[in-house]
């Protein structure tokens, strides 16, 4: 059954101007049809029945702005999600990491931590952990609390733990997390080196030099202008020589900075060149 639309495409316009005027949050560079999509989504489950509905919550409730954004941002993800992509990361790429002193690695649109904790796992197992700094950021404050938390469904770690061992785990998923009812929780050493913080790629600049940068499947709800501004910002902060993940949708092809990137293996990761 086809979702009914409640938001027409002028209301979107307005509707992405309110937001931004009042609260600085600006959308305009988000792929229309999903950021619609996902509007209309909100006003389903919210039992909204018209825009101007919408619209007074939005500007009368900072409160509810929270979920508005929560729902409009959503990044849902997995742990090892694409085992292939780990298993390069973790042959490939980490070993070239390995050479440095200090290992910084930005997760961008990191979301509620599955894929930072991915990391610091493939980290460990290459025993570089110690030497690194994962800094996960995103724009939702409210998923950052659930990756501080590292609490996770229970009924996920099946697909968790297969996916761990598709990506070339050498130990048992569940030495790494401890179970407790319904839910599990991730050992506290994996948080150590994790730094989490919000960051907005549409209007906030660089922060720190990274050899890893990852950002996986969040490109593809913004539209062209606004990508080519994200890796630019990307690229600014990428040192020579370090790696640029991007998701499975996800190209730096026809971007003006692809020049300087070579594509690693046949997964969405580029290495940047010594270009100096």
């Amino acid at each position: 059954m086809l979702e009914p639309s409640i938001i027409k495409d002028q209301e979107v316009e307005y509707l992405i101007n309110d937001v931004y005027e009042m609260y600085g949050y600006d959308f305009s560079g988000y792929s229309r049809a999903s950021f619609k999509r996902r509007v209309n989504r909100i006003c389903l489950l919210d039992r909204l029945t018209s825009f101007a509905e919408l619209r007074y919550i939005i500007m009368n409730d900072p409160e509810y702005l929270k979920r508005f954004i929560e729902e409009v941002t959503v990044n849902v993800t997995e742990m090892f999600r694409d085992p292939p992509f780990f298993k390069a990361l973790r042959e490939k790429v980490l070993p070239q990491l390995g050479t440095y002193p200090l290992i910084r690695i930005w997760i961008a649109g990191s979301s509620t931590g599955e894929e930072a904790y991915s990391i610091a796992i493939l980290l460990k197992e290459a025993g570089l952990y110690d030497k690194s700094l994962i800094y996960g950021t995103d724009l939702n404050p409210a998923v950052l609390e659930t990756a501080r938390a590292g609490v996770f469904p229970l009924h996920q770690m099946k697909l968790y733990s297969e996916n761990y061992m598709l990506s070339g785990g050498i130990r048992d998923f569940s030495d790494y997390y401890t179970a407790n009812y319904d839910s599990v929780k991730f050992d506290k050493s994996l948080q150590e080196k994790l730094i989490l913080s919000t960051h907005n790629l549409v209007s906030d600049s660089s922060f720190n030099s990274f050899q890893l940068i990852i950002c996986r499947n969040v490109l593809i709800y913004f539209d062209r202008e606004l990508q080519e501004r994200v890796f630019r910002l990307f690229d600014n902060s990428l040192e020579n020589l370090g790696f640029l993940a991007l998701g499975a949708k996800e190209t730096l092809r026809f971007s003006t900075i692809e020049k300087n990137y070579h594509q690693a293996e046949d997964q969405k990761i580029w290495k940047k060149l010594d270009h100096h």
